[in-house]
């Protein structure tokens, strides 16, 4: 009977061990709705980095595991999967979450639970921790993003828009319409951006609506062509884009096409081809190939696999979560409050061996909004071949004004 309890006592104490080797992280991921052309990319590259992780000597010689579900882009769904997740005996160290509607629709129950929740949402609604704005509907402590908002983000390119209307001797004032469906992510720039646009004289048009889901948008594509704008913003994700872009370029739409980060990539401008070139966008990685010191370490991740900025983007954040649980891990342990804390420790912050790659990022207890300068890309089609220039690095601060919206 000794024998026996201690051969229990002691596969209990392996148990424990084993577990207290492995950080959890949980990962929602959309590889069949709406956004899938951007999900397939985030999901692959979570899984090579968590491989390259665990490759070069984990999280201070802990394994990391992720865990990923399907949700489809369906936030109802994700809201019940996180229930499950955070009832188990299992639970999640950090999440990974995905879009804008779920990530909002959990923020309470984040702030509850005191875990820290990555998102591929850039909401403005999460960059005000403290909810000092009064703008939000509450504060998001544990909420974190890497990038300009969305709201920066439009703000950054009709900021741009209006530079080049002038530069190139317009008369009056430049028209601009705002493109999207009525639903949280593309809706999350909306008033913002119109309003900037405003404040820097532009000609503000009744915004066009079309679905986050793909279809013929011949109809939209000609209220857009009467309007005559000559700069319109894309607010859905790649899916729509593509069949919009595709769309006009049947009906001779003129303008110039200025979009947020998820709706156009390098699989963007292949599944269109031609009328791809052109379209500008808030990029805050360095697109595969480029000169910077960092591409060394992606395509060690990647065997060289090129890759698109959507699995950049992805590819960051997981790079600055290693750095956060790294340092958490060493001040007392892996949880929510410590990976918050490292989250805040640096500013200008750069993953090591990312040089280049991830733009510097700085969050504070204060504020979330992680990128302010931004970078302003134009992609290009040579020969059927995706490629991009930069226009421009717009420096829009950290104006108290703009904190939660």
């Amino acid at each position: 009977m000794k024998r026996q309890l201690a051969l229990a006592t002691a596969a209990l104490l392996a148990c424990a061990g084993a577990q207290a080797q492995t950080i959890v992280v949980d990962s929602l991921d959309d590889l069949t709705g709406p956004t899938s052309a951007n999900g397939k990319e985030f999901a692959a590259a979570k899984g090579d980095a968590v491989k390259w992780i665990n490759a070069n000597g984990g999280i201070n010689g802990k394994k990391l595991e992720m865990s990923s579900f399907d949700y489809s882009y369906k936030a109802p769904v994700a809201v019940t999967t996180y229930k499950k997740w955070m009832s188990e005996s299992r639970k999640p160290d950090v999440i990974y979450g995905y879009g804008t509607a779920d990530t909002e629709a959990l923020s309470a129950m984040v702030n509850s639970d005191k875990v820290v929740y990555l998102s591929h949402s850039f909401s403005a609604n999460l960059t005000d921790p403290t909810g000092a704005s009064k703008r939000v509907e509450r504060g998001t402590p544990f909420n974190f993003f890497h990038g300009p908002s969305y709201s920066d983000g439009c703000r950054a390119l009709v900021q741009w828009a209006s530079s080049d209307w002038k530069k190139k001797g317009g008369a009056g004032k430049a028209k601009f319409v705002y493109m999207g469906d009525n639903h949280p992510y593309p809706n999350s720039a909306k008033e913002a951006c119109m309003a900037f646009a405003t404040q820097l004289g532009m000609e503000v048009l009744p915004a066009i609506q079309y679905s986050m889901a793909p279809a013929d948008f011949k109809a939209q594509c000609l209220s857009l062509k009467e309007t005559g704008a000559p700069y319109t913003y894309l607010a859905n994700a790649a899916n729509a884009t593509i069949a919009l872009l595709k769309s006009c370029a049947t009906v001779g739409v003129k303008t110039q096409y200025l979009t947020n980060i998820y709706a156009y990539s390098e699989p963007v401008m292949e599944a269109i081809g031609e009328a791809a070139d052109g379209v500008i966008a808030p990029i805050h990685v360095a697109p595969w190939g480029s000169n910077v010191p960092g591409m060394a370490r992606v395509r060690e991740i990647t065997g060289g696999q090129p890759k698109s900025t959507f699995y950049m983007a992805a590819l960051c954040t997981m790079m600055y979560l290693r750095e956060a649980l790294v340092a958490a891990d060493k001040s007392g342990g892996v949880n929510g409050p410590n990976v918050q804390k490292a989250m805040y420790a640096k500013a200008d912050w750069v993953p090591q061996g990312m040089e280049g790659v991830c733009a510097p990022a700085t969050w504070t207890a204060n504020d979330h909004r992680s990128v302010v300068d931004v970078p302003v890309l134009q992609g290009t089609m040579t020969g059927g071949k995706p490629g991009w220039r930069q226009l421009d690095v717009v420096k829009l601060g950290r104006d108290p004004a703009w904190l939660g919206r």
